[in-house]
């Protein structure tokens, strides 16, 4: 997923050569809009609704295992595992508040009204929001704090909401590991059998229910929960993944929306969904890690690591040579290190961190490498969940290339040009290639004008795990709604961040009910310093 204006002309030419995801495959799942039992699944919704409006949410103390301040209140609310059949088995979901504190931080004396409910879901698919509600303490968060209640959640299938397993955690972390830019096929029939493997996992673990997480439910779900908190109308914030659903919500009910904010847009287009927006994300990161690159090679004087693109990424390839002789504490191998680096692709905060720790390994010092790239044991049940419900939903969401020569011919053209993400993002989604359940029919993303409120689209230029093609698109689906765009900058995610101009856009857009008249600008916020490094 990458903004096509930011493409190499080679790459943008390449893309459009890609072949698309097959239209048929699997059945359509049961409650997929179009298929037979829409009908039942919109009443299911409806009855789903009306119960959680009647019974609300007990909200309470969080748990001790959840470690939230005193402040947090927590609480569930059911929902149907098939919306298709309303009173069959339901799932809960663990909901947590922090209350409106009615305080505006820049007079204590001014009382500032409730505005509702602001519900926020951090993406994935597979995340959890459970401690969303914590940003209220931090100064970018304040004002808005002081008039919403912040609601945070676990989706279907995370955490504490009915969580999905696709294989014992114990065995989740592997390493150390390779991850060849251009595999043998050896090595590509291995990562084929655990492919299958895995999804053989998921349905062996999950049963029949395994079909039912998905956007479209997820979206269902979030009505629900709007009703279970008492809002006629729902002001959502979501990021990454949460834009797509959120806008799936948005299509199938755009009467029930009051306020949504949509950072770091996917792509909509049913015919991106999920398999296409896979192969531009990973084009979008060859351009991101050039920028983290480039900014490694401005200051070389601090990293001794190449004073220009090209000397760095020798530099690393000479780390990922070592590490595929030697894993760095037995722990840490190239697909480790890759992993690392991928996240500075997604935030340019960790560029001092990874640097740092990069010219310390190479120098003879593997200390901050191995805290940074190395497995974190601890969270492995956490992490194999997460992998879970991203695989679930994005295999159940469309229909995927069932044919291993397709995903071989178009991820070695992309790999020639883009070799950075391309292969791991194949082995992230291959098992979608063998998925044993139904697929959707992907919602077509689309309102009418008049049909939806203003709507708010935030949007980094250069992001790479959300290209700007996509909140693009998404701007151009949702009638009436505003892009805000933060130029030459590539960050995930940029509401409630160090970008002032942003932060007021969403303010006003928030507590003042005002939208840009079209679009808007920010510039973009300041790169991190140079040795600023500290443990990420």
């Amino acid at each position: 997923m990458r903004a096509g204006a930011l493409y190499s002309a080679m790459g943008a030419l390449l893309l459009t050569t890609l072949s698309a995801a097959p239209a048929g495959g699997l059945p359509t799942t049961p409650g997929t809009p179009g298929s037979a039992s829409a009908g039942a699944a919109r009443a299911g919704v409806a009855l789903a609704a009306a119960r959680a409006a009647a019974q609300g949410i007990a909200f309470g103390k969080c748990s001790d295992a959840q470690e939230l301040p005193g402040s947090m209140e927590c609480g569930t609310v059911g929902v149907p595992l098939d919306y298709a059949r309303p009173n069959g088995k339901q799932i809960e979901l663990t909901v947590s508040r922090v209350g409106a504190t009615h305080r505006d931080p820049h007079n204590s004396k001014h009382r500032v009204p409730r505005k509702g409910a602001l519900v926020f879901n951090p993406g994935g698919p597979g995340g959890s929001g459970l401690y969303f509600p914590l940003v209220g303490l931090l100064p970018e968060w304040k004002r808005i704090g002081a008039a919403y209640d912040l609601v945070g959640y676990d989706p279907r299938g995370v955490g504490r909401s009915a969580p999905l397993s696709c294989q014992d955690p114990k065995n989740f972390f592997k390493g150390p590991s390779q991850a060849p830019v251009h595999p043998s096929e050896s090595y590509k029939r291995e990562r084929i059998a655990e492919a299958k493997a895995y999804a053989r996992g998921c349905a062996e673990r999950s049963g029949d229910g395994l079909a039912h997480y998905n956007s479209i439910n997820n979206a269902r779900d979030l009505d629900v929960l709007r009703a279970a908190l008492g809002e006629k109308r729902l002001t959502f914030m979501g990021a990454s993944y949460g834009t797509y659903f959120g806008a799936v919500y948005a299509t199938l009910f755009p009467s029930h929306v009051r306020r949504m904010v949509f950072d770091a847009a996917v792509n909509p287009d049913p015919e991106r969904i999920w398999y296409r927006n896979n192969l531009d994300q990973s084009m979008a990161f060859e351009s991101r890690w050039t920028d983290f690159r480039e900014w490694v090679a401005k200051h070389d004087k601090v990293y001794r690591l190449g004073d220009t693109p090209e000397k760095v990424l020798a530099s690393y390839e000479r780390a990922r040579a070592r590490l595929a002789a030697e894993p760095a504490g037995g722990k840490v191998g190239p697909a480790q290190l890759q992993s690392a680096f991928l996240q500075a692709g997604y935030y340019d905060d960790y560029w001092p961190h990874r640097a740092q720790a990069l010219s310390d390994y190479l120098k003879g010092d593997p200390k901050e490498l191995i805290a940074q790239a190395g497995p974190v044991t601890e969270a492995a049940a956490e992490s194999e969940n997460s992998a879970a419900v991203y695989t679930a939903v994005e295999c159940n969401d469309g229909p995927w290339p069932t044919d291993w020569k397709v995903w071989d011919r178009d991820n070695t053209r992309l790999a020639r040009v883009a070799p950075f993400e391309t292969w791991d993002n194949v082995w992230a989604n291959l098992p979608c290639a063998y998925w044993p359940a139904a697929r959707q029919k992907p919602v077509d993303v689309r309102t009418a004008p008049g049909e939806l409120p203003p709507t708010l689209i935030l949007a980094a230029e250069r992001d790479a795990a959300a290209p700007y093609d996509g909140a693009l698109e998404m701007h151009r689906r949702l009638s009436g709604s505003v892009l805000v765009t933060e130029r030459d900058s590539g960050t995930h995610g940029i509401a409630g961040g160090p970008n002032p101009c942003v932060n007021g856009h969403v303010e006003a857009y928030l507590l003042e009910d005002r939208v840009p008249v079209r679009q808007a600008a920010c510039t973009g916020h300041v790169e991190p310093a140079a040795g600023s490094a500290k443990k990420k």
